[in-house]
């Protein structure tokens, strides 16, 4: 079973920042990074 990993990111990274506000920084700056590594892996 495929599951894409992108929307898996965004709703963990999402329901972490409604629980602990104060990661929205960290958070979001791991998230371009995967997503960024991620792009340029896949081509």
């Amino acid at each position: 079973m495929y599951v894409p990993l992108q929307p898996v990111l965004a709703l963990v990274t999402g329901i972490l920042i409604l629980l602990v506000p104060r990661l929205l920084n960290y958070l979001v700056a791991i998230y371009l990074i995967v997503i960024g590594v991620l792009g340029l892996m896949h081509k």
